[in-house]
C-alpha cells in the first residue's frame, strides 16, 4: 500500500515507522526538516519538506499513487484542508484527518472525511476507567 502522511510529530512518525516496518511504501511530509529525526534509523520511506496543503509538495510525496492519506499535523485547519485536497483533487481512496476540535470533527465526518478526534477519544477512555468497576 502507498501511504502519504502529513505531519512528522510523535503520531505521524509513529504511523510512518509502523507502516514502513509492515512493508508499506510511505512518504511523510513536514515543514521542519528536524521533525524527520523522529523517524527510526531504518526508515526506508521518503521524506518531503513542505506543507501538506501544497499540491506540488503532495505530488512530490507521491499522492497521485497513494492508496491512503493521513493528516496529523498539530493544526486542525491544515489537516482539514490537506484531507480535502487528497480526497477531492487526488481521489485518494482512504483519507483520515486528526481534528482536535470535536465540533469541527463532527462536521467534517458528516462531509465524508474519516476523522479522529483525540479530545473525545481520550475523554471517553478516561471516563471508562473511572466508571469501569
Amino acid at each position: 500500500m502507498n501511504v502519504v502522511v502529513v505531519g512528522c510529530g510523535r503520531v505521524g512518525a509513529r504511523l510512518a515507522n509502523t507502516l514502513d516496518q509492515s512493508g508499506h511504501s510511505v512518504s511523510i511530509v513536514d515543514l521542519q526538516p528536524s521533525a524527520f529525526r523522529r523517524l527510526s534509523q531504518d526508515f526506508s520511506g521518503q521524506t518531503v519538506i513542505g506543507t501538506g496543503i501544497d499540491e506540488d509538495v503532495l505530488k512530490a510525496a507521491g499522492i497521485e499513487e497513494a492508496d491512503a492519506f493521513i493528516a496529523v499535523t498539530n493544526g486542525d485547519n491544515t489537516n482539514i484542508m490537506a484531507a480535502q485536497i487528497a480526497q477531492v483533487v487526488f481521489n485518494v481512496p482512504h483519507v483520515t484527518a486528526r481534528i482536535y476540535d470535536p465540533v469541527r470533527e463532527d462536521t467534517y465526518r458528516r462531509m465524508g472525511i474519516n476523522t479522529i478526534c483525540p479530545t473525545t477519544t481520550i475523554a471517553s477512555l478516561i471516563m471508562s476507567t473511572i466508571f469501569s468497576t
